[in-house]
């Protein structure tokens, strides 16, 4: 312990520090240290280190470093503030016999403050996240020769593992489960039985109720609940509370004042090789379009450490950058989470570390192997037997099948109900690549003012430019003979749009309808009976019946035989329907659970509607997402990228959901749909005009 002469709270360093610069009471602070230093020289012997002027937190000697029998891990301070400690910590440690290990200085790791043996000696508990760096751990297991469990902390207010966990005699874990993440929680109840594990409420958490001293079966603390007390009372411990307000202004309590120099050792517990490490390869304008950032948030927001190898950062504007990035995670399952999320941003494996794709037998019908790869829209690359295949049938939401039964090897994206036994799943994110241009991969993760392929969505955006460019992009791709396909919902005809989309389908513009039963039940409604949901569409009233309306229609329909056939009689003579029939335009009509009738074209076995839709979907160069939300989600999982994506909904929701495919190749745009066909409508018009001028 270091007695607490020159203690006060001089700058910031975590949370429980602000608002509490100069605000601690020397007298009080030196009070609670000796009355806490008189209960534990009654269980256990005490050795004191000198304070040193200008070093406020010397007083927390849990983190001068790590014990285990003679040897000790110096701690390498992660604030500038608390490094000037190191010398003198180190200094003592050798003048009482120590062997010292120091790890590298841009190395973080702060002692028993991150570092926590189990107290039977059967392993370490190493926590990272907010002062230790988890590439630290593999130096503690080689050094100490000791099994190291890494947690991740997640809450800044429990900055250093010993905040919210303490290991109890016995093999009991007093530890509170909200200052980790899901992993974590995880590892401690695979290691720890539930009998003896004693999570605590966040209230006994604040107090530092796992901040204790524990020496066999005496819990030392500043505080704890009296639940909390009568719980560690029944497991066979005795607790001693003992006030420590004026340590806690500066994040410390019992644990932090006291550092444990006797740990058990187990001759039969040795070093594992806990860390996963993998080097990734980034290329492109890295830094000004937020690619690098992105990168390492993804890695340190999914459990992983990383460390910057080579950054090679271009010249000149236009000169792209490069970068190395060694990645470290507790175990294989998060490396793989980081991996799959690098593999988006275009990150690749070095060349002499590239592997062949993993591949898995499938041995059940319509299931995958447990780890497969899950597709994204993105153009990818499976390396088998030394070469890069590109996969077929891109779609997100898949898995990747790799057939290399022939001499020309295969792959292409399943969706899990189409997998057969025997079929070679990818597995792992070993030998995957996405393949986009640097231009492409860059302009997906930067803010553009205004461009068509901006991938945004907002509802404050001039509408009329927008449009504007949509028309011309319709315009060219008619011309040049591509594909515009419409996913279309009823609110196309409650809103007036009805006569614009019959309009944009007779001229050519559009080379296919999707949809449900309800557009189709509703625009034939309003061609035959006039009205919408039984609404006169000219007067917006209430017909007097007219809920029965949709019900007639349909079954004029059904008696004809499908909508066809109702054109052909006569019986439909105009809408978007009566279009898409006259024109040739193929549609789709995908069924569900709440449709009337329905219509005899209107496909009920939902299997057979997606693998129609996907039939319809190919080839095509732009999509128009109209007021049909769950249509045009399913829509954009089975639309590779490349394909331009226009969603219009009044529904924020619903054009945020489909602009979070992340695809550069979306916009989506919140107003109005009748509104925005019948701008469409004007501004191809006017392009029409200045085409027969341009003529003249």
């Amino acid at each position: 312990m270091c007695p607490p002469e020159y203690y006060d709270v001089d700058y910031v360093i975590n949370p429980w520090m602000e608002g509490n610069v100069h605000k601690s009471i020397r007298e009080r602070a030196v009070e609670q240290w000796e009355k806490l230093y008189n209960i534990i020289t009654q269980y256990a012997t005490v050795e004191l280190i000198k304070p040193q002027p200008g070093l406020p937190d010397m007083v927390f000697t849990a983190n001068a470093g790590l014990v285990l029998g003679d040897k000790v891990v110096l701690s390498r301070f992660y604030h500038p503030e608390r490094q000037p400690e190191e010398p003198f910590f180190k200094a003592w440690f050798e003048a009482n016999g120590f062997t010292v290990y120091q790890l590298p200085k841009d190395l973080p790791f702060e002692g028993a403050g991150d570092a926590l043996l189990d107290r039977e000696g059967r392993w370490l508990w190493a926590g990272y996240g907010f002062r230790s760096e988890l590439d630290s751990h593999p130096f503690l297991a080689k050094w100490l020769d000791i099994e190291v469990l890494s947690l991740r902390l997640i809450d800044s207010r429990f900055y250093h593992l010993d905040t919210c966990f303490c290991p109890l005699t016995g093999g009991y874990l007093l530890y509170y489960p909200g200052a980790f993440d899901s992993y974590s929680n995880r590892l401690i109840e695979m290691r720890v039985p539930p009998e003896k594990r004693i999570p605590i409420d966040e209230p006994d958490a604040v107090n530092f109720a796992c901040n204790a001293v524990n020496i066999n079966d005496v819990i030392i603390l500043n505080k704890a609940s009296a639940t909390l007390e009568q719980r560690l009372r029944e497991k066979g411990f005795q607790v001693i509370q003992t006030p420590l307000t004026e340590f806690l202004k500066a994040g410390g309590a019992a644990k932090c004042l006291t550092l444990r120099l006797t740990e058990p050792i187990l001759e039969t517990v040795h070093a594992n090789e806990p860390i996963i490490s993998r080097v990734v390869e980034m290329h492109g304008h890295l830094l000004d379009t937020g690619l690098m950032s992105q990168a390492l948030d993804i890695i340190v927001s999914e459990g992983g450490s990383f460390k910057v190898l080579n950054f090679n950062l271009g010249v000149e504007r236009q000169s792209p950058s490069s970068a190395q990035v060694r990645i470290s995670a507790p175990s294989q399952e998060v490396m793989e989470d980081i991996i799959s999320q690098l593999i988006d941003l275009g990150a690749v494996s070095l060349p002499q570390e590239e592997k062949d794709a993993l591949l898995e037998v499938v041995d059940m019908d319509g299931v995958a192997p447990d780890d497969f790869y899950v597709t994204t829209i993105y153009p990818t690359e499976v390396r088998v037997k030394g070469k890069w295949i590109r996969v077929a049938n891109q779609r997100m939401d898949a898995a990747i099948v790799v057939d290399d039964s022939q001499e020309e090897i295969t792959a292409s994206c399943k969706i899990l109900r189409d997998l057969r036994v025997g079929d070679k799943v990818v597995v792992g994110v070993e030998g995957i690549r996405t393949v986009i241009s640097p231009q492409s991969r860059e302009e997906r993760h930067k803010i553009q003012e205004f461009s068509f392929m901006s991938g945004g969505v907002s509802s404050e955006r001039r509408v009329e430019l927008l449009v504007e460019q949509i028309a011309w992009e319709m315009r060219h791709i008619r011309d040049r003979g591509g594909k515009v396909v419409v996913v279309a919902g009823p609110v196309v005809i409650h809103t007036g749009g009805a006569d614009h989309l019959a309009r944009l389908i007779r001229e050519g513009y559009v080379q296919c309808l999707l949809g449900g039963n309800a557009i189709a039940v509703h625009d034939i409604e309003q061609a035959i009976m006039g009205t919408s949901l039984g609404v006169d569409m000219m007067k917006g009233v209430p017909v007097k019946g007219g809920h029965r309306h949709h019900l007639k229609v349909i079954n004029m329909i059904r008696r004809a035989g499908g909508i066809a056939n109702a054109v052909k009689q006569g019986i439909l003579t105009k809408g978007i329907m009566y279009e898409c029939v006259k024109n040739n335009v193929p549609f789709c009509l995908a069924g569900s659970i709440r449709d009337d009738g329905p219509l005899p074209d209107t496909i009920m076995d939902l299997i057979k509607a997606q693998e129609e839709y996907a039939r319809l979907l190919k080839g095509t160069d732009l999509i128009l997402m109209l007021s049909t939300m769950l249509h045009s989600i399913g829509v954009g999982n089975m639309t590779p990228a490349g394909v331009k994506m226009v969603c219009v909904d009044i529904n924020p929701a619903v054009v945020t959901k489909l602009a979070d495919r992340g695809s550069l190749e979306s916009i989506g745009i919140v107003t109005d749909v009748g509104l925005f066909l019948s701008l469409l409508v004007q501004q191809l018009d006017k392009l029409a005009q200045g085409y027969q001028l341009t003529a003249r």
